[in-house]
């Protein structure tokens, strides 16, 4: 068989199929256009979940009837002014998606510039481009979606499900662009030039409104903006997960990696918590050419990235919901109890209400003796109770306030002036047990006979390239050929198949240039073993513990929550009591 060059509707079709999956595909490509020609307010509408009708209008720049001409020809963008792929600063740039769109369907598209007399229309089928009262802006009209390629259509799912992955595309650009307004079938809404904050509300639900923590880093060129969840807000899957490169919607492993990565202290790994992330930096440190989809992106140094992110949240997520550390560090017990400060009392200013000393048979009868015995037993007892009140107002200050009770032998319950607080016994004492064990150096157990693992050449590359990061969760390799490495200490107490581990990390390394994979797998370890060693739902504490317990919990990173995501305490706020009894 010899070779032919495929004509260009074949070529469309073919490109067609990695850059038109369905509707939602369509409804990105088209909308990035949109974008990209400067439009702030954008109307999508879609009948049959796009399979019937795709109709997008935008009031961008428009094109002139010689850009109309070219624009449904392969490759051709009017995004690439100086042929520099490194450079990529809009939304599109490869020229495929308008000619693999009309491959496939029945598409017409209305534009005007403002500069020329009339608008334009233009039939995709035909070719032929024909005056219109078109104003400004453009309109692109897809029908019939996948007419010409029926084999395609029997992949689409129902029509509700496409039309929820066109809501979902819908979304994700929002969510990039909040200055620009969105409409879809007149339904679903996105004011122009809406705070941030107000989006990922109108985007995620009302639930999140005071829940998200705002973030903002720098490193050198790169910058990291936005809002995560508090470790308490969580989603079952990855739904409300929003991450941006230079403003381009992106699903990228090493940002999910990160994010992951940040929230493995605070969250349950079957959990997945909320954001909008924002990362900037320089063009020439990502390649955004990696994918017709354009989901995916490669960077300069995956590795910095990563850390320049987690480091970042982190910060954030140690910002407990009460900022409870530094007031306990400015605290101090035995200077702010002050015995010296006791009110002197005066045996004529003796509170007749004192309780009487116990009565003895050997006491003394004496009635001066007993007169100043009585006196001496109500200046004793005003000094005890001065000293104690002197510690409940310092209690009373503290972020978590002072013991008063506990209930059902799970909750203690303590006050602060202005709120009521139920703390999880055990919440506490768990994140408590974690963070002395996360923060102790982690034990290697030497080996008297090294566990040699084979693995490829690459692969042992690969690992010894993180061989520090490795050494400080306790595992201890170097080379032992040149496929093989050999183990010669690792975690104490700690048995499993090391050779399917190490694999597993290799892969991780090589496809993101670091590995979580160890450290996931010992922060697992820690919070089972903090989970079963701490104070357990239903058993009975002193006051003495209760209020060790809160002084802890105060001043321990991440008290606010348990390293599986649930809150530690609760505020109930007195005039939320008073309009329970109608004292408002």
């Amino acid at each position: 068989m010899s070779v032919r060059i495929l004509p260009d509707y074949l070529i469309n079709q073919i490109a067609a199929g990695e850059v038109v999956e369905n509707g939602a595909s369509v409804v990105k490509e088209l909308v990035e256009n949109a974008l990209d020609a400067g439009a702030n307010q954008i109307i999508v509408d879609i009948v049959d979940g796009g399979r019937t009708l795709i109709n997008v209008v935008d009031n961008g720049s428009g094109m002139s009837r010689d850009d109309l001409k070219n624009c449904i020809m392969r490759h051709a963008t009017s995004k690439l002014p100086d042929d520099n792929l490194m450079n990529i600063n809009f939304m599109g740039f490869r020229g495929e998606a308008l000619p693999s769109i009309a491959s496939v369907s029945d598409m017409a598209i209305d534009t005007c510039n403002g500069t020329d007399e009339n608008g334009w229309h233009m039939d995709c089928n035909t070719g032929e481009i024909r005056p219109s009262d078109w104003q400004s802006g453009t309109r692109i009209r897809v029908q019939n979606l996948f007419a010409k390629t029926p084999a395609r259509l029997k992949f689409l799912r129902s029509d509700r499900v496409e039309t929820m992955a066109v809501l979902d595309v819908i979304k994700r650009l929002g969510m990039a662009r909040n200055d620009v307004g969105f409409v879809l079938n007149n339904k679903w809404r996105f004011e122009k030039d809406q705070p941030l904050i107000d989006r990922i509300v109108a985007v995620m639900g009302d639930d999140v409104r005071g829940r998200m923590r705002t973030v903002s880093a720098e490193s050198g060129a790169m910058k990291l903006t936005g809002y995560i969840s508090e470790p308490t807000l969580r989603r079952a899957s990855s739904v409300d997960q929003f991450l941006f490169v230079n403003g381009r919607p992106v699903k990228d492993k090493v940002l999910v990696g990160a994010l992951r990565a940040a929230y493995m202290d605070v969250m349950h790994a079957r959990e997945f918590p909320l954001c909008a992330l924002y990362l900037t930096l320089p063009s020439a440190n990502v390649d955004v050419n990696v994918s017709p989809t354009k989901n995916d992106v490669h960077f300069l140094e995956p590795s910095h990235v990563r850390a320049f992110i987690i480091k970042a949240l982190r910060e954030v997520l140690a910002q407990n919901m009460v900022d409870c550390a530094p007031a306990v560090q400015s605290q101090n017990f035995e200077n702010k109890i002050s015995f010296d400060n006791a009110p002197i009392v005066t045996p004529h200013l003796r509170p007749v209400s004192m309780a009487p000393m116990v009565h003895s048979p050997n006491a003394v009868q004496n009635p001066f003796a007993q007169k100043l015995m009585s006196d001496f037993g109500a200046i004793n007892e005003m000094r005890v109770a001065h000293i104690q009140n002197n510690i409940d107002d310092i209690f009373d200050n503290m972020p978590l306030g002072r013991v008063i009770g506990q209930i059902a032998n799970k909750y203690i319950l303590s006050a602060t002036a202005d709120s009521l607080v139920v703390v999880d016994q055990h919440a506490a004492h768990e994140r408590i047990t974690y963070e002395k064990l996360r923060t102790h150096t982690i034990k290697s157990q030497p080996l008297l006979t090294p566990i040699v693992v084979r693995l490829r050449a690459e692969d042992v590359v690969a690992v010894l390239s993180i061989a520090d990061d490795l050494r400080e969760s306790g595992l201890h390799i170097d080379s032992f050929g040149d496929d093989a490495v050999a183990i010669f200490e690792k975690p104490a107490d700690w048995d499993m198949d090391w050779a399917s581990a190490l694999h597993a990390i290799a892969d991780e390394v090589r496809a993101y240039g670091h590995s979580s994979g160890l450290q996931e797998k010992l922060h697992l370890k820690l919070a089972n073993y903090a989970c079963h060693h701490s104070v357990r739902a239903g058993q009975k504490l002193n006051m003495e513990q209760m209020n060790a317990l809160l002084r802890d919990i105060e001043k321990t990173e991440h008290g606010g929550e348990c390293n599986h995501g649930r809150p530690v305490y609760k505020f109930i706020p007195i005039t939320q009591i008073d309009g329970w009894f109608e004292r408002v």
